[in-house]
């Protein structure tokens, strides 16, 4: 077997000298790396055998598991924002509810809460902050490497231009939603969100997209392509607000590894919550069910949309209260869930870098944001 086919023999480390090849013996009984015949295993530099040795890799790759340490696992598939969007497309339609008027405002407070999460974004730390309301907190940018996401790279980018003269957590809310009177700001406005998110994940594979007919124009529209997806996330938010005990389900999370995954599992129900889309998740729980399912997802956003965590008094949103009021004038024995909330709140602790984790300070006035947004629409 010459070289002119184009092929050479792979020799493999510990091999004999019996299976020297007629080109070797040509060349004085030399082995191709340059090391004599002496009875000596050869090694094969670029061997996938024991004993080959590793000539090459790239150093991003290195980088990447360093950060994975540094941020306690690896980053999960799907971001916040697209695990919401995928929960208010409906399967086979493809598109999300013409009605819901909370869903863009929550993709926002998401953007922020993911960068927070990847450690790119977090409070100012300044003793005097603590004097304003968690939603007017100065942010700040930590970390301006890219995240391989576009839309988080985009607000990235333009908190990074921001920097002397910084905003709030409300503020920057507002200006990437497109909320300001302001004309000079206008241009801080994030656009399109959904659509590019739902390309997104039809690049990822969990979307297709197809073209829809609407009488008068044709629209782009996604359907659900990968269903076990989707399902996944459903699974997630029903086993976590149907808990009715301290301790978390283990399919209530992510899989094991996943940066932050209790914290991740909090921020997706109560996004999901002030988006309006948990409807679709519910709907195959009973009518009892899905008022208890709704009566804990208000406490955990109450306890979660707080500084420190825990702190809250009660149900901070104005559902919150009125289905608290329904449930006692009902006469319901179901306990109030704060005492199983509690566990959660311990998890998400025991996931904080520090006690006074400026980042987590930050998810938590992002969520105050989310929990008034049925008052600001």
């Amino acid at each position: 077997m010459s070289s002119a086919g184009g092929l050479s023999r792979r020799r493999v480390a510990n091999a004999s000298t019996s299976s020297v090849s007629g080109d070797d013996l040509a060349n004085g009984g030399r082995h191709t790396n340059g090391s004599a015949s002496n009875g000596l295993a050869a090694t094969h530099a670029g061997s996938a055998f024991e004993g080959g040795n590793k000539i090459a890799c790239d150093p991003r790759d290195l980088d990447q598991d360093r950060e994975d340490t540094r941020k306690g696992g690896k980053l999960p598939r799907l971001t916040i924002m697209e695990e919401v969007l995928l929960l208010g497309i409906k399967d086979k339609h493809g598109y999300l509810s013409f009605w819901n008027d909370s869903i863009s405002y929550a993709l926002r407070g998401c953007i922020l809460i993911e960068l927070a999460l990847r450690r790119r974004i977090a409070l100012v730390k300044d003793a005097n902050r603590r004097k304003n309301p968690l939603p007017d907190r100065l942010v700040e940018v930590i970390d301006d490497r890219h995240t391989g996401e576009t839309i988080l790279d985009e607000t990235l980018k333009m908190m990074k231009a921001q920097e002397s003269e910084k905003f709030t957590i409300n503020s920057w809310i507002d200006l990437l939603s497109g909320e300001t009177w302001n004309v000079m700001k206008i241009g801080y406005q994030l656009k399109q969100v959904r659509e590019r998110l739902a390309k997104g994940l039809v690049d990822k594979g969990v979307l297709r997209t197809e073209k829809r007919n609407f009488l008068l124009f044709d629209m782009a529209t996604h359907p659900v392509a990968d269903v076990r997806t989707k399902e996944s996330i459903i699974t997630r938010v029903v086993a976590l607000l149907t808990a009715t005990t301290s301790t978390i389900p283990p399919n209530a999370l992510d899989k094991e590894g996943t940066q932050s995954r209790v914290t991740r599992a909090v921020c997706l129900a109560c996004a999901a919550y002030a988006a309006s889309v948990l409807d679709n998740a519910f709907g195959r729980l009973t009518y009892e069910d899905r008022e208890a399912a709704f009566q804990r997802c208000d406490e955990v956003l109450a306890e979660f949309a707080c500084w420190p965590f825990g702190s809250s008094a009660g149900p901070n949103t104005a559902s919150g209260r009125r289905r608290e009021a329904v449930r006692i004038g009902m006469g319901s024995a179901l306990p109030s869930g704060r005492e199983s909330v509690l566990g959660l709140v311990q998890e998400v602790k025991r996931e904080m870098s520090e006690e006074e984790d400026l980042g987590f300070e930050l998810i938590a006035g992002v969520l105050e944001v989310l929990s008034k947004l049925d008052s600001l629409l």
